[in-house]
């Protein structure tokens, strides 16, 4: 019968393996280090830099890690053993340029070598979000990447409010809220995240109090404010990324310009009786609302909701993919509508897809932002250059 020492000698003689001293040398001359031990060790205590796969995770996760199978690794656990299979595993996998740190992390640390404490999940976090853990693509880094992430959102409304309670939900660490509202009883047929015990409180402090219902650690920053020339700036430029709910044109041009000229990435949504729309404005990689929407249409055929009417669920299907392309802007995922206007018809159950272009009349762009003059918008929109 083959023992566990057995097969780990065999292990050892198809790899290649090296000690601590010759590890160090490959760290500094490129190589990845890879950690394979458990959450449990690793919180204790990692080599600087290491990118933390568990054992049990590594067939599942190493290729959404690392992918070039050509990268060159070093794999280390606590004593080196654990590291050797994971280095035969690597190899079977096509991985070329993989080598085994004998001594573990036990021997490194020992010696005096570099370490830090890495920044970890919590019990709590682990278990709140493990089905984000579970997806390689996501893991733990990418919920660390999430509960770091600043997000602001302009308005509290139709499509702010799914927005906000999914981004809660997924653990985006900080939101910011900007409305000058209060909640009203008419409100209530599309805006979940307020009730009807809040009706006559502001939005803003609504939204508050549910977010921290749904997610008590999120951190909330509430504006209850209108968004205008003098504060846009400031407001926007502690944020990764602006959710954009607001309902009128002005405010539209006013997030425009304000994102453009801080290169800022804008989630615009819009509704409309049965039909929505969802883009990604980014000011540095694609084009922006003015690429979209040279000049703002006569007030006769852009009626408000209020005036149209809008079909409740509608926005919290547009409000919750204004959330999907926020995550998958902050972790880098798959690919963001940047350029693509999605447009969503409920009657007829269908999704159509149009491509957006940088206009070459459009001026107000990133690498024109410094002559960028931001002024108030509710009788024109005109781009306003200095």
């Amino acid at each position: 019968m083959t023992s566990y020492g057995d097969l780990l000698a065999a292990a050892k003689q198809q790899i290649a393996e090296v000690d601590t001293l010759q590890a160090a040398q490959l760290i500094q001359d490129g190589y990845e280090t890879l950690d394979v031990r458990e959450p449990e060790e690793f919180e204790q205590g990692a080599i600087t830099g290491a990118i933390h796969i568990p054992r049990g995770h590594l067939e599942s996760q190493i290729e959404q890690r690392l992918p070039k199978r050509d990268s060159k690794i070093m794999v280390y656990c606590a004593g080196g053993s654990r590291s050797a299979f994971a280095a035969k595993t690597l190899n079977d996998l096509g991985y070329s340029e993989v080598i085994s740190m004998d001594g573990g992390f036990t021997k490194w640390k020992s010696e005096g070598r570099p370490w830090d404490l890495p920044k970890t999940l919590n019990h709590n976090q682990r278990n709140r979000y493990q089905r984000h853990l579970l997806l390689p693509e996501i893991g733990e880094q990418g919920q660390q990447e999430l509960l770091e992430a600043k997000v602001l959102l302009l308005g509290a409304g139709g499509l702010g409010s799914p927005a906000a309670m999914y981004l809660a939900a997924a653990g985006v660490g900080t939101l910011g809220i900007i409305d000058m509202d209060i909640v009203d009883e008419s409100n209530l047929q599309r805006q979940i995240i307020h009730d009807t015990t809040r009706v006559g409180l502001s939005k803003v402090e609504s939204a508050r109090q549910t977010i921290a219902a749904l997610n008590p650690h999120i951190n909330t920053k509430i504006y209850d404010t209108r968004l205008s020339a003098e504060n846009v700036l400031s407001l926007l430029a502690e944020w990764d990324v602006v959710v954009d709910g607001a309902d009128n044109f002005p405010s539209r041009y006013l997030l425009n310009d304000a994102s453009v000229k801080l290169g800022i990435p804008v989630i615009h949504g819009s509704i409309f009786r049965f039909e929505g729309q969802v883009t990604v404005f980014d000011p540095i990689n694609g084009p922006t609302y003015r690429d979209y929407v040279p000049v703002p249409p006569p007030p006769e055929l852009a009626p408000s909701c209020s005036e149209a009417g809008v079909l409740g669920v509608l926005p919290g299907i547009i409000g919750s993919l204004q959330a999907l392309e926020t995550i998958k802007l902050l972790l880098n995922l798959g690919d963001s509508l940047t350029g693509r206007l999605l447009a969503f018809d409920a009657l007829e159950m269908t999704f159509r897809e149009y491509k957006l272009h940088r206009s070459e009349q459009n001026q107000v762009t990133y690498d024109n932002r410094d002559r960028i003059k931001i002024v108030e918008y509710d009788q024109f929109c005109s781009p306003t250059l200095t």
